[in-house]
């Protein structure tokens, strides 16, 4: 058998501890290792069990006493070859304890301190699960915010029976068979003694109550499912597949527990015009040969309407110019991007005799530039007739 750790280790507390202390330290390793906490953690499941059991021990004067006079023999049967077991009275020379008690501390069962823990959890409040949801917009809406309205389908209590699960006119009934307790304890003799053992009360569950007449709208479980529209304000400058979270918009949550957030994923739809990178607007502008060469003030499309530009002499094909402070509002903060333009000078096609013959002229006016060296726009200084 392994060799186990010392129970006031396990909590961090010493022996001196009051038992208020014990009671706050194994809560507080219980919360560290608890297993929903640590999903798949075999090694925090362990500690947690073993948590359990030290508080077991620890938090009962008589088990306490044994452990302090005789160490793990004292309280574990099994541990040592001897000892007397947890819980022990006599009744006839015989040793009655809870089985459920040693086995839930150990394993998580179902019956003992693991029992309580399970029935404490079932009545408790607890949160509703929250939900996901895709909100599309538009590009100028992203940039600008916008209200959208989102049809959600959640669990709510029932509006009839206001979560109880009965019907009108009518109460959940304390369980006849555990008496509320949620537990169902039986003793059973053996040659070597009483064993007694707690589980979960199956009449109720572990509830501690039965309902005899289900509410009519719910079927008894206290929820319903509804269809809401809820009014989402979507703020201006929100990028593609970021993330809002409506909190308390989610299923409700159970014995009077909060309701859990609808988490939405925010959907941009593309742009024929524009894209984005952060809170800068990219757009290409076309530019005629002579405009580009010669400059000229245009009107510029952007997402805050259009814009009038003064484009210099000699602006190339590729270059990047910048129009300040007509890009995307900063999302929770102040100032905006530019809309950068991205210039394509565009060639002629299809000329006519007198266009050619106006571009030759041109091309022959430059020629100590180099135009008429092929270095230029023209192909090779040779040009079709």
């Amino acid at each position: 058998m392994a060799e186990k750790r010392d129970y006031y280790e396990v909590l961090g507390v010493t022996k001196a501890a009051s038992e208020d202390e014990i009671k706050k330290a194994y809560r507080k390793v219980a919360k560290q290792h608890h297993p929903d906490l640590n999903p798949g953690n075999k090694d925090a499941e362990a500690k947690f069990k073993e948590a359990g059991e030290a508080y077991e021990v620890l938090s009962d004067p008589g088990k306490k006493g044994r452990y302090d006079a005789y160490g793990h023999a004292g309280v574990d049967p099994s541990y040592g070859g001897g000892g007397r077991p947890g819980g022990a009275s006599y009744t006839g020379g015989f040793e009655d304890f809870d089985l459920g008690d040693i086995f839930g501390a150990f394993f998580g069962g179902g019956g003992g301190f693991s029992s309580r823990q399970q029935q404490s959890r079932q009545n408790a409040p607890t949160q509703g699960e929250s939900l996901g949801a895709k909100i599309p917009i538009t590009f100028e809406e992203a940039a600008f915010g916008c209200e959208k309205e989102l049809s959600v389908t959640r669990v709510e209590g029932c509006p009839d029976c206001k979560g109880s699960g009965a019907a009108k006119g009518t109460s959940p009934e304390t369980c006849s068979v555990c008496k509320g307790s949620g537990q169902v304890r039986t003793n059973q003799r053996t040659m070597f003694g009483t064993f007694a053992s707690t589980t979960t009360c199956h009449h109720c569950n572990g509830r501690g109550k039965v309902i005899k007449t289900p509410c009519e709208t719910c079927n008894g479980n206290g929820t319903v499912r509804k269809t809401r529209k809820i009014s989402v304000n979507i703020p201006a400058g929100v990028d593609h597949d970021q993330t809002m979270i409506l909190r308390g918009e989610g299923n409700h949550g159970k014995n009077g527990g909060p309701a859990g957030d609808i988490h939405c994923t925010i959907h941009v739809l593309p742009s024929q015009k524009f894209t984005r990178k952060r809170f800068d607007v990219y757009a290409k502008m076309h530019l005629t040969f002579a405009q580009a060469a010669l400059g000229a003030e245009m009107q510029v499309p952007t997402i805050h309407g259009d814009v009038t530009y003064s484009f210099p002499e000699g602006v190339q094909n590729g270059e990047v110019l910048k129009i300040k402070g007509k890009g995307i509002p900063r999302l929770n903060s102040t100032g905006t991007g530019d809309h950068i333009l991205t210039i394509v000078v565009d060639t002629p096609k299809h000329l006519s005799t007198a266009q050619k013959e106006a571009l030759r002229s041109f091309a022959t006016l430059c020629g100590d530039k180099g135009y008429a060296e092929g270095k230029g726009i023209f192909d090779k200084g040779k040009y079709k007739k």
